[in-house]
């Protein structure tokens, strides 16, 4: 099977040429163009995560010997989640090479968020039965890069961080308002409001209101002098 100068391209970024290209095009294949004729990557999503779970598992170990499993668990989930795993996708432009049905491509499947993520597990699953676990670790702990070394930061819940701050000053837990709700609705953005008992408050904006929390956390915890970062 020859690949499409698009695949090509997308081999190149990852740092992988493929000895069996049919398992990149799957990768790429989203549900909605499957056929009795074409495999989706559903079950190469379910095995990446699994691939990638054990490289970020063996990475964390062997960056910090002394932490104890409750300071790894936090760190290891900063970094298989499907936030991060999209994160990676966009930085590889994944979306651009992905295979959609027409409704997906209408409703700017390109860029969600779980698609990309999905998506990007498949990769490294095909990348991991083309040419075996070294390979797709070496290219994982290429494309993640500084984030395991800054996953430390990364991992502290801001949220969580911002209701101790509140609860140790004997205030009652911080309130998270939806401002606004802007944008289409395959790609909207969200704007959050988190206030405290004296009144003080930030807002953030994010594609999702999960995100926009964090950040409005963070964003308030700076402002308090107790930052995350």
């Amino acid at each position: 099977m020859k690949l499409s100068a698009e695949l090509k391209a997308l081999e190149a970024r990852i740092g992988h040429r493929f000895a069996r290209p049919e398992l990149l095009v799957r990768a790429v294949t989203h549900s909605s163009m499957s056929s009795p004729n074409r495999d989706d990557n559903q079950r190469l999503e379910f095995l990446g995560d699994r691939v990638l779970g054990l490289v970020m598992a063996e990475a964390l170990l062997g960056k910090d010997r002394g932490a104890t499993e409750g300071q790894l668990a936090p760190r290891f989930n900063a970094l298989v989640r499907k936030e991060a795993c999209a994160d990676v996708a966009r930085q590889i432009d994944l979306g651009d090479a992905l295979k959609l049905g027409r409704s997906e491509r209408m409703s700017g499947g390109r860029r969600k968020q779980a698609l990309l993520g999905d998506a990007m597990e498949a990769v490294i699953a095909a990348v991991y039965l083309d040419a075996g676990f070294d390979a797709a670790r070496a290219m994982i702990l290429r494309l993640w890069g500084e984030r395991i070394d800054k996953v430390e930061a990364d991992a502290r819940d801001p949220k969580t961080s911002l209701q101790e701050w509140a609860q140790a000053r004997g205030q009652t837990p911080p309130t998270y308002t939806e401002v606004s709700r802007s944008g289409p609705d395959h790609a909207p953005v969200f704007t959050i409001e988190v206030t405290l008992d004296d009144g003080t408050s930030q807002r953030a904006s994010a594609g999702s209101k999960r995100q926009a929390e964090q950040s409005a956390a963070r964003a308030l915890l700076k402002t308090l002098g107790g930052s995350t970062d």
